[in-house]
């Protein structure tokens, strides 16, 4: 086949396959609400990708390529065992950790502290508390705990008076752990109302939250072995 033929039919076959951008557009911010596009790309299976910033931060759904279905739910890869969303929202989603303002953070470290970790936690939160058991095995790490009492509001005052405890990375530990209240009053200046302000405009939704050195988030309890797995990155940064 002449060559000049066969470019032809490839722009021919490359216009077939564009989306449909402005229609993708319109489809997906009309189904959801209003809600903003911040931009489409590629994906699996021939699919597209639609960016959607809410309240929670960047979500993700796909479409094909004139919007005539929409797809919301996670592609996972199970030949790589990869859940391919999720990966993709922990990169859409990131932080610069180094911006986090860590002077409104309760700082607990083991060991030598090398590796470094970002957690907004309610110490009400019962997977809060099964997390703080596996954070005790760690070593050899820093953990800024952005105390985020949400799910108990009416009980706030427990978190400001860790803040206002002589030492307040074990005030922390024994509330989050064993729900023991601290005996320091909660009156001192404190960052907690900050806090719960600083998690939702990170789109913070569920406790615990993990940022690590990378500035990728994690929500929800992470096995030990994957934290572990999580925090090797971060060390060979």
């Amino acid at each position: 086949m002449p060559r000049f033929l066969v470019c032809i039919l490839t722009l021919v076959l490359a216009a077939a396959a564009r989306a449909d951008e402005a229609q993708i557009r319109r489809v997906v911010e009309a189904q959801l609400e209003g809600a903003k596009v911040e931009g489409i790309a590629p994906a699996p299976l021939g699919l597209y990708e639609v960016r959607v910033r809410t309240p929670r931060g960047v979500q993700v759904v796909y479409s094909d390529a004139d919007a005539a279905h929409l797809f919301i739910g996670r592609i996972y890869d199970t030949k790589a065992e990869r859940d391919i969303t999720s990966e993709r929202l922990r990169k859409l989603n990131a932080v610069k950790f180094d911006t986090l303002p860590f002077d409104q953070a309760v700082k607990i470290q083991h060991g030598k502290g090398r590796r470094v970790l970002a957690m907004f936690s309610d110490p009400h939160c019962p997977y809060c508390r099964q997390f703080e058991q596996t954070l005790q095995q760690l070593d050899d790490v820093t953990i800024y705990v952005f105390m985020f009492p949400v799910i108990r509001p009416d009980l706030a005052d427990h978190s400001k008076a860790v803040w206002c405890s002589a030492d307040r990375g074990k005030a922390w530990v024994e509330l989050a752990l064993n729900g023991t209240v601290p005996a320091a009053k909660p009156t001192c200046a404190n960052p907690v109302e900050k806090n719960v302000e600083l998690g939702q405009k990170l789109g913070v939704s569920a406790t615990p939250t993990l940022f690590f050195a990378s500035g990728e988030r994690v929500s929800g309890v992470l096995h030990p072995a994957d934290l572990a797995e999580e925090l090797g990155k971060t060390a060979k940064r």
